[in-house]
């Protein structure tokens, strides 16, 4: 995007009636990394993409525990995304108090688009960078919320936002019927691989995601590294299942086509360009 004359305040309209502060907010949540969400009846997975800056530098957190039955996964500035979490932080312990209960995701969802909103209509402020899946559990069952910087919010049974999270939608998509009914398990694994559908082609291991689930029974909580990387490790066993077993399938039909030696000789050939 390029700067022009009516991109100086947020409360400033284009002609063509467009906020132009409004959509370079939704652009940061775009070109951040990647953030997963996915639900069923009784559970919510976050995952997301821990990227760093450089060799020499950690990662940022990009998932942040709320209270004990909800959590948000950020994509887009991680400094706005920290003062949402603590504002959303701060609600649930004076619900808490006030009510002597949790409080309802909606509610709380609600009172943060409320509050995202107000910075589209203040020339003094700028609208939050950044993008929050919402997931937790309350009595009508388990939620998934995505909040954009422009105030709108939306209810979701799975969804993806940052860097190339259009490929991770596709892959949500294909499986989105099995989703409802799926276990905690089957939720991890699919939000597994969504993330790997992001990376294009990059190596996935556990120190470049994070993995965190909610539900009946089962307090938000952030999956240490080991676990991710078994899960990981179990999943990619899998998917190359498949093509070792059609070599084996192939391996027959090069045998009645040519001659005992000639057999022997045909691996080593093949086999020299692989180890290259």
């Amino acid at each position: 995007m390029f700067r022009n004359q009516y991109d100086t305040d947020v409360t400033t309209w284009s002609p063509a009636g467009r906020l132009f502060q409004v959509e370079y907010a939704m652009e940061a949540v775009k070109q951040g990394s990647a953030a997963i969400g996915l639900r069923s009846k009784t559970h919510v997975v976050l995952a997301c993409v821990n990227k760093a800056q450089s060799e020499l530098s950690s990662h940022q957190r990009k998932i942040f525990k709320v209270d004990d039955h909800i959590g948000v996964a950020i994509a887009g500035l991680t400094a706005d995304g920290r003062v949402l979490s603590r504002y959303m932080r701060s609600e649930c312990i004076n619900y808490s108090f006030t009510y002597e209960s949790s409080l309802p995701v909606g509610r709380l969802v609600v009172q943060l688009a409320d509050k995202a909103q107000v910075c589209t209509q203040r020339s003094w402020k700028r609208p939050y960078g950044v993008g929050l899946l919402v997931g937790g559990l309350d009595e009508s069952g388990a939620h998934l919320y995505y909040n954009c910087p422009s105030g709108n919010y939306f209810e979701y049974q799975a969804f993806a936002i940052g860097s190339r999270s259009q490929a991770a939608k596709t892959y949500l998509e294909r499986k989105f019927d099995t989703f409802n009914d799926a276990s905690p398990q089957e939720l991890i694994k699919h939000a597994l691989f969504a993330i790997k559908e992001t990376l294009q082609g990059e190596k996935f291991t556990s120190s470049i995601c994070t993995v965190a689930v909610v539900g009946v029974g089962e307090p938000f909580h952030v999956l240490d590294q080991q676990t991710v990387q078994d899960l990981i490790s179990s999943f990619e066993i899998v998917e190359e299942e498949p093509p070792a077993a059609e070599d084996v399938d192939a391996a027959p039909e090069e045998e009645h086509g040519a001659a005992p030696a000639a057999d022997q000789g045909a691996p080593d050939q093949g086999a020299a360009p692989m180890e290259e």
